[in-house]
């Protein structure tokens, strides 16, 4: 028995090393006949060679994706080399610019305004007559300095400055007393309506003279669009347009107090013998990057929310007037748009005066 399994052992290595080559399909039947016995006799073997077939039918999907991803690269490639030059050099518009290089602000109404020379450099809806509400205090902030009253009189903040109108919140408590200067400087810098209204009733005459002087003001700077009803702004029926603000910034300019209290960032008062920090409503007044000279913003629900500025960019005085920005950091936003759009104006210019100038 050992010695007929022994020659039958032989004849099988001398058929597979010697004979020609079986039929492919014979093989496979076979092969196919050995996995089903071995799987009948192993289970646990049969599931390893499952997995091994598994892996080995995977293996060469590898190369086939990165194939194709390739030809998909050189594709885009050919393509991109293949396209004219006009089109792959042609100019992309910034996300806050237009196709005309100008910002895409989100103010309703604006106007951009070099102060030197009076030129507009960028509008919108500029002649549109809209309520500024607290813009309103650096015509009251003018009303009060040209009259000349004694800015260390202690004036008291009484029930008739509390805001019966919105009944908006207030950090001055009603008994207060403080000196007009620190009034029109919490005005202008922390919007105070409270303080706003004790400097219009303390006018001689009183809170209707006040008004009066108000609208006068107006007259006398050539403001044709622009009416007052309190001395708080408060009332909507404060209004004016884009295009005569930058006419009333500009005369705020030119009270020395006013580009200081306008611009103050923080400042602490005694309010009854306790300590309180007043910050200034535009934050922009404590960046590094801006040098502004007067800053006003203003709210209510008629006017939206409003920024004016007289700040030094290229050098120059510039005037920006925002109305109606929707949004609590419309304003703001809208302004560091301009900023950056006259910082790119101006090294485009240097540009063009260095190709323009001949080398020496």
């Amino acid at each position: 028995m050992k010695i007929r399994k022994s020659l039958m052992t032989l004849l099988g290595v001398f058929a597979l090393t010697h004979l020609a080559p079986v039929d492919a399909h014979a093989a496979a039947q076979r092969g196919a006949s050995k996995k089903a016995s071995v799987a009948k006799e192993s289970p646990a073997r049969a599931t390893k060679l499952a997995k091994a077939a598994k892996v080995v039918a995977v293996r060469p999907t590898k190369p086939i994706k990165f194939a194709r991803a390739e030809s998909r690269r050189v594709k885009a490639s050919h393509l991109a080399h293949a396209a004219p030059a006009a089109q792959r050099s042609a100019p992309v518009a910034a996300p806050d610019m237009d196709n005309e290089g100008n910002p895409l602000l989100h103010s309703a109404a604006f106007m951009i305004a070099d102060q030197a020379t009076g030129s507009v450099l960028l509008e919108k809806n500029s002649d549109a007559v809209l309520p500024i509400a607290s813009i309103t205090k650096l015509m009251t902030a003018m009303v009060v300095l040209d009259a000349r009253l004694s800015l260390t009189e202690v004036l008291l903040v009484a029930n008739e400055d509390v805001d019966t109108l919105r009944n908006s919140s207030s950090h001055v408590p009603v008994g207060t007393e403080l000196a007009r200067e620190d009034m029109l400087r919490l005005a202008l810098m922390s919007s105070e309506n409270r303080a706003a209204s004790a400097l219009g009733r303390n006018y001689p005459g009183g809170l209707p003279a006040f008004v009066a002087a108000m609208n006068r003001k107006a007259a006398a700077l050539g403001l044709r669009d622009t009416r007052f009803a309190d001395s708080t702004g408060l009332n909507s029926a404060n209004v004016s347009s884009a295009r005569d603000l930058v006419r009333m910034v500009s005369a705020a300019s030119r009270y020395p107090l006013i580009r200081e209290f306008s611009t103050t960032a923080n400042y602490p008062v005694s309010l009854n013998g306790r300590v309180r920090q007043f910050n200034n409503t535009n934050a922009l007044v404590s960046s590094p990057d801006w040098q502004i000279g007067v800053s006003k913003t203003g709210f209510i629900n008629e006017s939206g929310k409003c920024l004016v500025m007289q700040a030094w960019l290229l050098n120059k005085p510039m005037i920006i007037v925002l109305l109606d920005s929707f949004g609590r950091f419309t304003r703001v936003a809208d302004a560091q748009r301009v900023k950056r759009w006259l910082e790119s104006a101006a090294v485009q210019q240097k540009v063009a005066a260095a190709v323009r100038t001949p080398s020496t």
